[in-house]
């Protein structure tokens, strides 16, 4: 009999632990020393919730491509998730809702604009909810209706070109946009001067070379090697040498909206992440262009643990110097649509004959027409899908990479990755 009890207690507690072991797991919430960088997923454009490690927040960019045009809605695309009960800036909110730090009001203390493409600030159509304000509800400005910001950092609107001189908006380019950036940019003014009235929403033009810009705003004293670098913004660039910079667009050059988004590199001790938006630095006929975005802005970047792949891992993206000169450890692809990433990208940025070393590499979907053409090489990411958290421990010292489930509510952790340690 008493063997056969502990034959019953020990299966028991066997069964007991495996459930424990398979159970979701949440992500621990954010304490104060650490930095969370969240990389949100919806299928609609990027969105990334940051977590300063005094609890100041940021959110770069807020994705909300259209439900009208057969791009997004077709399997080349990805689609909405966890499911289209909300929009895409609702999920971004009812994300930063699960995440955000504890006992402290719901606030966005800043919001950056990397630049005005719909997959990254939202785009107007014929669905989209009207706020009572007289504005339309569509990614950071119905982001910005639900979680009050107290600073939009942009790339401004007058240089190269003047977006708000009636004949730049006639110009045939805007006048036919099938994805209507003109609209939304005024679309965007409207919802920043209601917020300005009504809220105290301060707005900023990104001003390149300065690090207090997107500073700490509740305890700076305590985290002083800790700072948020301007880099580019408009083709304009930081040299790396005290407030100089070099422009590679001159007024009324306008070279698209991708080479003239905003950069910026976070450090927290040893620790440095880059983000850039959708510069690129590979030309027409996919060779390195040393007069690209990537190329000239890569040494002021310098060696990094962690970057996002520039446009998505578009094909134009990603060029060999530019991978050679900040070699991440982590590579994080914000995607969407099966055409990312480019095959070669893929290539350039696993070579270690660009630069030696292990690096692990994340994205938060993947399609399967990049399955059907790129195969076996997609076996080299660690993750293919989900929201992508990157938690650097106190100073900076280590990080570790979580995923995220981006198919359920709750998004319980998929899989650990680390920690690293920060060079």
């Amino acid at each position: 009999m008493k063997r056969t009890f502990l034959l019953l207690f020990t299966l028991l507690c066997q069964v007991l632990c495996t459930t424990a072991q398979r159970a979701p797991r949440e992500l621990p919430a954010w304490a104060p020393g650490l930095l969370d960088i969240h990389h949100i997923h919806t299928g609609r454009g990027d969105a990334a919730y940051i977590i300063f490690p005094d609890g100041t927040t940021l959110l770069v960019d807020a994705g909300d491509m259209s439900e009208t045009h057969p791009r997004t809605t077709s399997t080349r695309n990805a689609p909405l998730v966890p499911h289209n009960g909300k929009t895409a800036p609702q999920w971004i909110v009812d994300y930063i809702k699960q995440f955000a730090p504890q006992n402290r009001p719901l606030v966005l203390d800043y919001a950056l604009i990397t630049h005005y493409h719909d997959d990254h600030f939202g785009e107007m159509d014929s669905l989209r909810t009207k706020h009572p304000a007289g504005y339309y509800l569509t990614g950071i400005t119905e982001v910005g209706s639900l979680i009050p910001i107290k600073k939009v950092v942009d790339r401004g609107h007058a240089f190269p070109i003047d977006f708000k001189a009636k004949e730049v908006k006639a110009w045939a380019r805007f006048a036919a946009d099938p994805y209507g950036m003109m609209p939304t940019l005024e679309n965007y003014w409207r919802f920043l001067e209601h917020q300005a009235q009504e809220n105290g929403t301060l707005h900023e033009a990104m001003v390149v070379g300065e690090k207090d810009q997107m500073g700490l705003h509740y305890n700076a004293a305590g985290y002083p090697h800790f700072f948020v670098r301007n880099l580019t913004s408009n083709g304009i660039l930081w040299t790396g040498v005290a407030k100089e910079t070099m422009a590679l667009f001159q007024k009324g050059e306008y070279p698209g909206e991708n080479p003239l988004s905003n950069a910026i590199k976070i450090t927290y001790g040893k620790f440095d992440y880059f983000t850039g938006g959708d510069i690129s630095g590979v030309d027409a006929l996919g060779a390195t262009d040393l007069n690209a975005l990537e190329s000239h802005l890569a040494p002021v970047i310098g060696p990094v643990d962690v970057a996002t792949l520039n446009h998505h891992g578009n094909r134009d993206s990603q060029n060999a110097f530019y991978v050679r000169t900040i070699r991440p450890r982590v590579w994080i692809q914000q995607n969407w649509t099966a055409d990312h990433p480019g095959e070669e990208v893929l290539r350039r940025i696993l070579s270690t004959d660009l630069y030696p070393g292990e690096r692990d590499v994340f994205a938060t979907v993947m399609l399967q027409g990049a399955h059907d053409v790129i195969g076996e090489r997609l076996n080299r990411y660690k993750s293919l899908g989900g929201h992508i958290v990157v938690r650097v421990g106190p100073k900076g010292e280590t990080y570790t990479v979580f995923v995220l489930n981006d198919q359920t509510e709750t998004r319980e952790i998929i899989s650990k990755h680390g920690p690293y340690e920060s060079r």
